[in-house]
Order: C-alpha cells, then structure tokens, then sequence
C-alpha cells in the first residue's frame, strides 16, 4: 500500500444507503466493511479511512452547525491526510460546498463533495462511480501537491467548483450545473483536468472559520409579487442582509411602492445583494432602467454568483463583522473563486 491517505466523511443522504436483504428497506452504510462494497478501491492502494456522523443527517436538514462540524473533522484531520471526500445528499450539496469553500480559508488539499440520485445498494445507482472517481482526484498529486486544492463538487463525470454549483435536476444522474465557470475536470476513459481553471495552492495554513449569523433572508421576485409580501421579508425582526433574486442581468419592478420601501430599509442599514434567478449570467445594474434604479438606490450587485454561494458569504461576514461598509468590500472581493472579477 502506498502512503496516500483519504479521509471519507459521511454526513448522511442516498449514498450511504444498501438494502436489507431480509427486510428489503434501506440502511446506512457500514464503512467498516467499505472494501466489500466496493472491492474496486482496493486497486487504488490507498489508505482509505472514514468518519460518520452521528446521527446522519438527511440534507433538508443540514444546517451552520453541520458546517461548522464537518470544517472540525477536516481541521483536526488535516496533516494525516492527503484529501478528502464528503458523502453528502444533493439537495442541499451547493449549499454545504458554498459553504465550506469560505470556512476553510488556504486550503490547499482537496475536499470533494459527492453523492447519488439512487442509493449506492441500488444495482443501477449512480453512487458507485462517483465514489470511486471522488476518491481519485481527492488523491491526485503531481509533483506531491495535489491537483486540486478546493472544495468541489464531483457528480455524473464532471468536477466543479463548489461555490458555483446549483442542483438543476431531481431525477437524472447530470443533476449539477455551473452556468458561470466551466468544469475542473472531466472523467471519462481519464481524468482531464483542467489545470488553468483550478485555484492554485498557496502552501498558507490553513484557517477556519465556524460562525455563521442567520440574520439574512432571500428575496425572490416574481410577477404580481404583493406589498404585503415584500413587507413581510422586509420587516423581518433583526434583519440585516437580504438576497435580492432579481429576474435577467438583475432587473426588478420600478412601482414605486417597491423602490421606496427598498431604499427606506437601505437607508436604515439594511444590505441588498442583487444575484440573477438565471442559472447562467450575471448581474449588471447599468443595462437596463430596471436594473439602474436598483442601483441608485443602493443595492450591490452580486454579479455571477450563485444564490448559495452568495447566502454562505453573507452568513459568514454577518457573523464577522458588524459595520455594513466593511461587510460591503469583504463581499466584493473574491475569496475563493466565488465569482468573475
């Protein structure tokens, strides 16, 4: 056995998931018997250990503190291993790599997030390869350091940033996209990576963030939208952030009832992040009328990033920081390839 070691955490979700052979239901995985699962790691001659949370946790469910939790097993476990993998459910999986991308501020190992749409017991299921293919680029080095040093998403062939992942699909296997950066790498008969758009390590130490402050909302815009409605996000008790998920480059109605009560809570401290309900462009507040009132009346554009990525950013500097201004420039500034500078 070689000395390249992975660390593979289960949080819960379909994945970790066989059938009982004598009652025919599903029941979590048991890693101390990995290798009879799936005997084809063996080949890998890695050493390959695992974690599990307890309790699992379905991915509906997860929270800051299942975040926070998972950035302490990836810290206390940092020197002893070469990458790691987090079995994960896709519901929330953007969120949770978001997440982690900021938390784990000079990463410079791999953290590949992946899961499946069918139950790794399932004879079809789609877990077995993304398993297997996580665990191999949580492994790949050239030159001892390894390939990829961020936080990532692998499902169905295609690794990608984390903080640029959304979950377009509930039934297919391809159920992640990244509309605004392309893929790391690309499995097929080999792993392609593409080494000019993976982030290059820093060798810093690395630093961990685990406070999270949930004083944020996000706004979604939709035709026929009430004042009612708009009054109830906005007068939320203790709110100083909102997500504004504007329609096209980050366009929004002009009725003056909207504008005036956006800019009133603006003006009283409130900050609003303009992010594009598309899954592919970006914010530009100069294009359109629609857009430029947002602009002047303070609204920041959130310009390509995702609504995730942006929520996690925000919960993070919320937690950090109390002046908005300041919030305002760590927001603009790109931590970890969040967005397009």
């Amino acid at each position: 056995m070689n000395d390249t070691t992975i660390l593979i955490i289960y949080t819960g979700g379909t994945i970790g998931m066989i059938k009982d052979h004598e009652t025919g239901l599903l029941k979590p995985f048991n890693f101390d018997n990995l290798y009879s699962y799936i005997p084809v790691l063996k080949d890998f001659n890695y050493n390959i250990e695992a974690v599990s949370f307890d309790p699992l946790i379905d991915s509906s469910n997860i929270n800051p503190s299942h975040w926070a939790k998972l950035v302490e097993i990836i810290f206390e476990n940092y020197e002893s291993y070469d990458g790691f993998v987090v079995l994960h459910g896709s519901d929330t999986m953007a969120y949770t790599a978001s997440a982690l991308s900021f938390m784990l501020e000079n990463l410079n190992k791999p953290v590949i997030i992946t899961g499946s749409q069918l139950p790794l017991g399932e004879l079809r299921t789609d877990g077995r390869e993304n398993f297997i293919t996580a665990v191999e680029i949580a492994a790949s080095k050239i030159d001892d350091t390894p390939v990829v040093p961020e936080v990532c998403v692998y499902f169905e062939n295609r690794l990608y940033r984390g903080n640029r992942t959304y979950k377009f699909n509930a039934e297919n296997f391809n159920a992640f996209v990244s509309g605004n950066y392309p893929v790391l790498a690309d499995a097929g008969m080999n792993l392609k990576f593409y080494h000019e758009r993976i982030l290059k390590p820093n060798f810093k130490k690395l630093k961990t963030h685990y406070d999270f402050s949930n004083d944020i909302a996000i706004l979604k815009l939709f035709p026929g939208m009430s004042e009612n409605y708009i009054n109830a996000i906005l007068n939320i008790d203790g709110l100083r952030a909102v997500i504004l998920e504007s329609f096209g480059s980050g366009n929004a109605t002009t009725e003056s009832w909207f504008l005036d009560k956006l800019q009133s809570s603006i003006s009283a401290g409130l900050l609003v992040i303009n992010v594009t309900q598309c899954l592919s462009g970006s914010v530009d507040m100069t294009k359109y009328e629609t857009g430029k009132r947002l602009l002047d009346i303070g609204v920041i554009s959130g310009k390509d990033i995702t609504t995730a990525a942006a929520l996690a950013k925000l919960m993070m500097l919320l937690a950090e920081y109390s002046d908005k201004e300041i919030i305002i420039e760590k927001f603009n500034k790109v931590f970890c390839g969040e967005f397009s500078e």
